[in-house]
């Protein structure tokens, strides 16, 4: 799933590139998804099936739903898209950044098939559109209640693979928990795949050996917290799903990738004619990124500072990336009180000051 960022119709003679909109509608869309995992994967997958079925529920017999589960990044992704693509899919939605150039390259051949590509930034051709949820807006949150219930000030993240969209993550969590509890100190495991439940759980358990108390995970699986169970003491949160089943055990909260309204929206528009190319990046404040309940582990005043820092995210009167910050050379990032700008996070390549490690090529 690597995942994670902006239609020209000949038959239509419109140039939508510029944001020109459809002149009219379609009696009926087929919407196709492809997935990276199982739609039953209890995080990434699901949430965007949850997506899918919001689309069914809202316009009913308009619309037609087929989605492809399991897909791996790569030929087999372009394969799928092209079948999809003959198939008569109108819109076709690709849930895995890994599948960039894929998209991109199916897209060229069928011009008259919209794709809708998910945390990726190739918009190579006037049919392919990119959205992705500000993630890092969540991290934020999830570092601050790290910071202050960590025990050991050891606290862990299991990373994916070193894109911006995990970079990002990694560095807010970090940024957040130090300014909560300066001695905290941060171990990252890159686990190189989105969904393994073994190698999920074997990360979870190599920040465990380190003494870690504290667990976040870039990962699609529930694995993290169930091996998380297995040790007294050690907390974590829900990734992209809610994770509710184990909030009676270490899940403390989660960040939720709500993806329903933008589904429901972009197929809403093909139906209705106003359909144009578009590249979105939603967060907290746009509904995309929610932060699920918090439980009664967090002490009352910390599950009051965590709210009151989500909700002046979603308000825009606070940036998780304001400075002064560093990169972990030392080299100065942003200044006192500058925020970082999208660019610069759509880009991220480096680590924070603090945080130890390197990351992979």
């Amino acid at each position: 799933m690597k995942r994670r960022n902006l239609l020209a119709s000949a038959a239509m003679g419109l140039l939508l590139a510029s944001g020109a909109s459809f002149a009219q509608g379609m009696d009926k869309v087929k919407a196709c998804f492809v997935y990276v995992g199982p739609i039953g994967d209890g995080g990434w997958t699901y949430q965007h099936h949850q997506g899918a079925l919001d689309v069914q529920k809202t316009f009913g017999d308009k619309v037609e739903i087929q989605y492809q589960e399991s897909v791996p990044e790569g030929a087999d992704a372009e394969r799928v898209l092209t079948q999809m693509a003959l198939g008569g899919c109108n819109i076709i939605f690709t849930t895995s950044f890994g599948y960039m150039d894929a998209t991109n390259a199916v897209a060229a051949k069928f011009p008259d098939v919209k794709f809708e590509h998910a945390t990726g930034f190739k918009r190579d051709s006037d049919n392919v559109s990119t959205y992705n949820a500000r993630f890092y807006e969540g991290r934020a949150v999830q570092g601050h209640i790290a910071g202050k219930m960590t025990k050991s000030n050891k606290i862990g993240y299991i990373a994916s693979f070193p894109i911006p969209e995990v970079i990002m993550g990694i560095n807010s969590y970090y940024l957040h928990a130090k300014k909560a509890n300066p001695a905290v100190e941060l171990s990252v495991v890159w686990a190189f795949t989105w969904f393994d439940p073994a190698k999920e759980a074997d990360a979870a358990k190599a920040l465990i050996d380190q003494g870690v108390d504290v667990i976040a995970a870039h990962t699609d699986s529930t694995a993290p917290l169930a091996e998380a169970a297995k040790t007294e003491g050690v907390i974590g949160f829900g990734q992209a799903s809610d994770m509710a089943a184990y909030a009676d055990g270490p899940r403390v909260s989660s960040i939720i990738d709500n993806w329903g309204p933008y589904y429901v929206k972009r197929v809403g528009a093909l139906l209705d004619g106003t359909y144009a190319q578009a590249d979105a990046w939603e967060g907290i404040a746009g509904g995309e990124v929610l932060i699920g309940d918090i439980t009664d582990k967090v002490p009352a005043d910390v599950k009051a500072e965590a709210e009151a820092l989500r909700d002046s995210i979603a308000a825009g009167t606070y940036h998780p990336f304001t400075g002064p910050i560093n990169k972990q050379d030392g080299s100065p990032w942003l200044a006192e009180g500058a925020t970082a700008p999208d660019g610069d996070l759509l880009g991220m390549n480096f680590y924070v000051e603090g945080i130890v490690g390197d990351i992979p090529q």
